[in-house]
């Protein structure tokens, strides 16, 4: 019967619909595990999760990935593998900052060595970074990065950035999240935010020279933002969401957890308007809360001595990035709290 089949289609349309918003939950829900990173641009890639010494499983695994990736296929692996004169790779030095060094000069040191230490091109990252770990256990992994001297990628490069500027304590530092989309994929990159008298950069590395270092030259937060959207266009990206954190501790025995996304705004659905009024409100909020003596805080030495596991206990600070608290495509926080070119498929990675 005619309205026995409209009756079943309407049922197959609900529950397609269904399937589809289930389907953008689990993505969302991935993200917030802190798993975004292991696909980008629809190309998925490995993490070392054995630590160093790699191990020989993690070290196959590598090179067969490696043949997968590479325009060269099998060759590449096996002429890199059979090598015996391949010339010694130079082991960047930690730059030496004397307490005379202005803060911009310190950055551009920094931003080099993280430039020497090379991006990852491999598809293995060597560092495993649960982004849930609190922050001491990751100045630990930050500081075996600098001894093992290995490529990174932009979350190792963030985790590093922070190692490297927590003696700078007038400079704020914050993870910036980017999410792009291009030619049916989507992207994702993050950088270390910071402010220094009022002005805004960023430390990070990426495979585009646009899209790492800032020199803290911004006024406001949205311009930084701004810049790196126009950087994405000229990539051919769209940018579709930024995920902004709340200032890190300079404390490296902080037992914190550090808030990631804070605010999650999508950029399509809040305009351009409404997107820049979102960042500068996230700007204010991190003001206050520095002007409050309200930042992320630090629990003493003494009292980090009898924390018996690296987990939030009770008498914690209570934090404010749990899925509930989040501030999402622009929505107010409560009152007492402040046309694309087609280029026939072509992937350009960033």
């Amino acid at each position: 019967m005619p309205g026995g089949r409209t009756g079943g289609s309407g049922a197959a349309a609900t529950k397609r619909f269904e399937v589809s918003e289930e389907a953008t939950q689990r993505e969302e829900e991935h993200e917030d595990d802190g798993d975004e990173d292991l696909r980008d641009g629809g190309v998925p890639f490995f993490v070392n999760r054995g630590g160093l010494p790699i191990d020989e499983p993690t070290w196959e695994r590598m090179w067969r990935h490696v043949a997968k990736i590479h325009p060269e296929g099998e060759t590449v692996a096996q002429r890199i593998r059979g090598a015996t004169d391949l010339p010694k790779i130079p082991i960047p030095s930690v730059p030496a900052l004397q307490p005379s060094t202005s803060i911009p000069e310190r950055l551009e040191a920094i931003q080099r060595y993280i430039k020497e230490l090379q991006y990852n091109h491999t598809g293995t990252q060597f560092f495993e970074i649960k982004k849930s770990r609190p922050l001491t256990g990751l100045m630990d992994l930050a500081k075996e990065m600098t001894k093992e001297a290995l490529p990174i990628k932009c979350l190792e490069a963030v985790i590093l950035g922070i190692y490297l500027t927590n003696n700078m304590p007038t400079l704020e530092r914050f993870p910036i999240s980017f999410k792009t989309h291009f030619s049916g994929n989507y992207f994702r990159h993050i950088v270390l935010g910071v402010n220094f008298g009022g002005r805004y950069g960023a430390l990070g590395i990426s495979r585009r020279e646009e899209l790492m270092y800032k020199a803290p030259t911004f006024r406001t937060l949205s311009e930084l933002i701004f810049n790196y959207e126009e950087a994405y266009h000229r990539c051919w990206h769209i940018l579709k969401k930024v995920k902004l954190g709340h200032c890190v501790s300079h404390d490296p025995h902080s037992v914190e957890q550090i808030e990631w996304k804070h605010s999650i705004l999508d950029v399509e659905k809040l305009g351009r308007e409404d997107f820049r009024k979102e960042l500068e409100r996230h700007a204010r909020d991190m003001r206050l809360k520095i002007g409050k003596g309200t930042g992320p805080p630090s629990p003493t030495k003494d009292r980090k001595k009898d924390v018996s596991s690296p987990q939030r206990g009770q008498s914690s600070p209570h934090r404010h990035n749990s899925r509930g608290e989040r501030r999402l495509s622009g929505e107010k926080k409560p009152a007492e709290s402040k046309a694309m070119p087609d280029l026939n498929g072509y992937q350009i990675r960033v």
